[in-house]
This record gives C-alpha cells, sequence and structure tokens, in this order.
C-alpha cells in the first residue's frame, strides 16, 4: 500500500536571480571601470502591412484583397537600441545559491519529512549536487541566459565574481561553451560549478556572485529586453501592441526570464537523443514554445510519479532521475495531494 503523501509540500528556491539591467559599452573597454550608460526604451509608431493569413473567401476575390491591404497594420510598439558608438551591450545581473535543500518550507506530515530527508541525503551523499553545479555553471557560462542577444553576436564574455570572496573571479568566452550537450567543462566551469554544488549540498551556507555580460552585437543595432505580457486585448490605436521590461527605467531582462535559462539543464527526457536539445527543468517538461511535453505522467516520467515512488521507497532508481528531481526541488514550488 503507498504511503500517503502530505496535504500541504512547498519547497523554495535555492537559485534566484535578481532582474537584469542592460547598458551600453564599447567592446574596446569593457572591462574598465568606464561611465555606465543606461540604455532606455522608446516607444515608436510603425506602419506594417496586413500579412496575417487571409480568409479563403478573400483570397479567391481580388478586389476584397485589395480594400483589406488598403488599411495599413498601424502600432505602436517599444524599441530599445545601443546608442551610435556603441557597439556592445552590457548585462548586469546577480544570482544568489541556497542550501539547506533538505528541509521544506512547508509540510504537514512528519512521516514523510523524515523519508524526504532520508532521499535528500542520500542523494547528497552520492551525487553531492556535483552534476547539477556543473550544468549550472556551463549555463553561465555559455550565456543562454542573453536568449535572443546571442544571437549574431561576434564575441561574448561573461565575467563572475563572488561577491564573498574577491579572489573567486571567472572570465568565460562564452562562444567557446557548448549550447546543446553537458559532456565537456573546463577547468574554470568546474571550479564554478564546485562553488554551486558545495552550497546546495550544505545545510545553511549561501552564494553571492555578480554576473556582468558584454556583448559585441554593432554599432547602434538594437538589443532584445524581456517583453511584457499584453493583458488589455482592446483593439485602441493608443494601446501598444509591444511593452518592453525596464527597471528603474533602465531596460531590463525578467528574473523568470534569466532562471529558466539557468535551469535549462534536462537532457535526461525520453526524446533527447532525437532533439539534442536541452529543456528548462519543468514539472511535466513542458516547452510552451513547442506546445509540447516531454514528461508526460502516462509514461511516469513527470516529477510526480518520480518523486512520489523515490519518497516512498527512499531511493531514486538511477542518477538521472535522481539528478532531475533534485534539480526540480531546486527550482522550488508547491507540490502537495491536491486531492486532499
Amino acid at each position: 500500500m503507498a504511503k500517503k503523501l502530505p496535504s500541504v509540500l512547498a519547497f523554495e528556491k535555492k537559485i534566484v536571480p535578481s532582474n537584469g539591467m542592460m547598458f551600453a559599452a564599447k567592446w574596446e573597454i569593457r572591462s574598465e571601470n568606464m561611465k555606465k550608460v543606461p540604455l532606455k526604451i522608446i516607444s515608436k509608431s510603425v506602419k506594417g502591412t496586413i500579412s496575417n493569413r487571409l480568409k479563403a473567401a478573400d483570397t479567391k476575390d481580388p478586389s476584397k484583397l485589395d480594400k483589406i491591404i488598403e488599411n495599413a497594420n498601424l502600432q505602436i510598439v517599444d524599441t530599445c537600441t545601443l546608442p551610435l558608438g556603441f557597439d556592445t551591450l552590457h548585462l548586469f545581473f546577480t544570482l544568489k545559491v541556497l542550501g539547506n535543500i533538505k528541509t521544506p518550507a512547508a509540510c504537514n506530515d512528519i512521516e514523510f519529512k523524515k523519508r524526504y530527508e532520508n532521499l535528500v541525503q542520500g542523494f547528497i551523499e552520492t551525487e553531492k549536487f556535483e552534476e547539477l553545479g556543473m550544468r549550472y555553471a556551463l549555463n553561465i557560462a555559455n550565456g543562454r541566459f542573453l536568449w535572443r542577444n546571442r544571437v549574431g553576436s561576434s564575441n561574448i564574455e561573461i565575467h563572475v565574481k563572488n561577491e564573498e570572496d574577491n579572489s573567486a573571479e571567472f572570465v568565460f568566452n562564452s562562444l567557446d561553451y557548448s549550447f546543446r550537450s553537458f559532456d565537456k567543462y573546463d577547468d574554470k566551469v568546474k571550479e564554478l560549478g564546485h562553488l554551486i554544488s558545495k552550497t546546495l549540498a550544505s545545510d545553511s551556507d549561501f552564494l553571492n556572485l555578480d554576473i556582468n555580460a558584454f556583448v559585441k552585437m554593432g554599432n547602434a543595432q538594437e538589443v532584445y529586453p524581456s517583453e511584457e505580457l499584453v493583458l488589455d486585448k482592446s483593439n485602441s490605436n493608443d494601446k501598444k501592441s509591444k511593452i518592453l521590461f525596464s527597471v528603474d527605467d533602465i531596460a531590463g531582462m525578467h528574473s523568470q526570464k534569466i532562471g529558466n535559462a539557468i535551469r535549462t539543464i534536462d537532457t535526461w527526457y525520453k526524446e533527447y537523443e532525437e532533439t539534442y536539445s536541452p529543456i528548462a527543468i519543468e514539472t511535466y517538461g513542458s516547452v510552451t514554445t513547442l506546445g509540447k511535453a516531454y514528461r508526460n505522467p502516462k509514461q511516469k516520467t513527470d516529477f510526480y510519479s518520480i518523486f512520489d515512488k523515490a519518497t516512498e521507497s527512499e531511493k531514486f532508481n538511477n542518477s538521472d532521475e535522481a539528478n532531475y528531481v533534485m534539480a526540480m526541488l531546486v527550482r522550488g514550488g508547491v507540490f502537495g495531494d491536491a486531492s486532499k
């Protein structure tokens, strides 16, 4: 008989990024203490053409098509570009790593809590968070958190500094690191990964990192802050169709978007050998851009199926399942039994 699950079960996230802030820089003097030039978001009105797929009836009648084309696609959009004379995007954010993963933020079942603690202690003793630490470190080194800003850039350099230890500073040339696999780590990635894994495996340690990314995009080129969700569905001409994110009037990147990139480490799902593309750590392996869940409960590869079985037996079947589940707990969330 399966052991009962708690109705209240929650975990704090253990890797906590701040919002990112964007500045303009010059590649030749990127690492010098030059005065920061904040990037501003500006609005502009554009007159576009109708390009959406037409109804079948409209495509057969040329006069209807001409009438539709006459109605210009008027939009007000936000945009952000480097100033003239600046060729480099400077993105800054901080990253906090926390320990004490053995203690849930909330759990109303003492017996379950004991089983969970035994499960996690076994993982720490055998795996030591080493693989997860390396994967998080590699996603910092390869600049995955830059998203679209990474595409078409001739040079990308990431500077990582430990706030508690001025001697622990790393400089990564992002283009040297893989974007699709986690097979190889150089000494710098290993050292940063060790700092992360050591903190995650601890009872109470923490790690604060300052991360500065320099991306050579081209003189006065467009950059890509996070885009806000437009909840107003009205068709008013005064409404913006694209709203970009800012922090204190400085163009920025959502902390959620940075966090999603850092936890894009799941290569343990079944289709990875076909896609050769890591996905973000999610309960059902969901990738919204593809409209697909790679970890289906029917296949028993989703988080709840593996986690429930592991906490019942107090052990994992294999290291792949163990790393996936522990990465989910690092992500944090509310996982209580909804049926209760």
